[in-house]
């Protein structure tokens, strides 16, 4: 059985929007990196009440999420490459 969990990359991991339930540590995943922008939930098998259960629970982290103090992970990967370069 296969599960799918959005998550974020940063800092050459991938944090997780939830924690997965019934998946033992050290489980094998695999990782698919999506283009910005728009995402077609219908290609990702979401229908309309499964979209409208993400909203809801995005919700939750939204104020936090865009926070001015979230700005710094805008142009993340630019300015992490500039320090590496130095």
């Amino acid at each position: 059985m296969s599960i799918t969990i959005e998550g974020v990359y940063h800092n050459g991991k991938i944090e997780l929007l939830e924690t997965p339930n019934d998946v033992r540590e050290g489980t094998r995943a695999v990782v698919i990196f999506m283009p910005p922008g728009a995402i077609d939930l219908r290609e990702q098998g979401i229908d309309r009440a499964q979209a409208a259960n993400l909203r809801a629970r995005f919700a939750t982290f939204a104020e936090d999420w865009e926070s001015p103090e979230m700005s710094v992970y805008d142009n993340y990967d630019k300015e992490k490459a500039k320090l590496q370069t130095r």
